[in-house]
């Protein structure tokens, strides 16, 4: 019978201390672990077909692109950061030790933190593009959109490593037991990323696509009212009016999906968890990652030059000379 509990321990060499091995059959574990691998490699494998089609194609490089270059970016890390580690985390024992967990929270706030900053600067620039047309290209170049994406991945940066400061000099003060990962916060650290993280961009980002929508939809009304006399000489302005609709609905809808699954974990936290462990709390945190799956997704099924790019990427029509100069936006 002890043989029986210390085959069960994480580490049995520490029968007082040691946490219980995950428990599931072989074949439930090796179907999740597949079932989340794969989710892993496809979000990888998407986010980096949008790298390569936003940096290579000169077409594709505008303002609203490196923004969403900078997304990709931080969904690329998910995919082949935070959920290989969060399958682990979650079907096996944590053999890493507590400064490699603390190491993990931290990284796992920098990536996500610097997505909703990501969403939040979309939805700024669709909302000048949209409520302020004349103005756009003259205040919103590549160079500024460049600046501001550095500096949101520097606030990211400092915001991840000062809300865990603590759990790297004492990595261990929340641990129940040895051979498991869980993410801490708390009371302060957490309010503050609840705020800083959610509530706070949450309310920008509806406020914006608020906005945005009774200008677009005011914009539908005029562009349908106007009468055939004034057809031609307004045509390439309504033209321009179109795009720029279609892609404020395009990023309303990632907007959307931002929303839906970041949402459970935050109520979760604002409910008063501190230490997140439990199986829902890992549903809901899988869930948050899986945002990073569904944004090159949304891509492919609203944008044509994307669908244009990865066909041209699969068949290796990139390594043809002058390539990059190709007419992706074309349809």
């Amino acid at each position: 019978m002890e043989m029986h509990v210390r085959e069960e321990l994480c580490f049995p060499q520490f029968l007082n201390s040691s946490c219980k091995k995950p428990q599931s059959s072989w074949k439930e574990f090796l179907l999740l672990q597949i079932m989340l691998s794969s989710l892993s490699l496809l979000t990888s494998t998407l986010n980096l077909l949008v790298i390569i089609s936003v940096s290579y194609f000169k077409q594709l490089h505008t303002p609203t692109n490196i923004l969403l270059l900078s997304l990709a970016i931080s969904d690329l890390l998910v995919g082949l950061l935070l959920m290989p580690v969060e399958i682990i985390r979650n079907t096996a024992c944590w053999i890493f030790g507590d400064f490699s967990c603390s190491l993990y929270n931290s990284v796992s706030l920098i990536i996500t933190f610097s997505s909703v900053g990501d969403v939040v600067l979309i939805s700024i620039d669709r909302y000048m593009a949209i409520c302020d047309p004349l103005h756009y290209s003259s205040r919103v170049t590549e160079r500024r959109v460049k600046v501001c994406v550095c500096v949101c991945w520097l606030c990211s940066v400092f915001y991840g490593i000062l809300i865990v400061k603590d759990d790297f000099t004492k990595p261990s003060r929340y641990s129940v037991c040895l051979g498991q990962c869980i993410i801490t916060a708390d009371y302060i650290a957490g309010t503050v990323d609840l705020m800083v993280s959610f509530i706070i961009p949450v309310t920008i980002i509806i406020v914006l696509y608020m906005r945005v929508f009774i200008v677009a939809v005011s914009q539908a009304r005029a562009m349908r009212s106007h009468i055939t006399f004034f057809t031609l000489q307004l045509s390439a302005t309504q033209t321009s009016k179109k795009s720029e609709l279609k892609a404020g609905r395009t990023l309303g809808v990632l907007v959307v999906v931002f929303l839906i699954c970041f949402c459970p974990y935050h109520c979760v936290s604002f409910a008063g968890n501190d230490m997140l462990s439990d199986s829902f709390l890992s549903y809901a945190l899988f869930l948050l990652y899986f945002n990073s799956t569904i944004n090159p997704l949304i891509y492919a099924l609203f944008y044509p030059w994307f669908r244009k790019a990865v066909k041209l990427i699969g068949t290796l029509q990139i390594l043809q000379p002058g390539s990059y100069k190709a007419n992706i936006l074309c349809k």
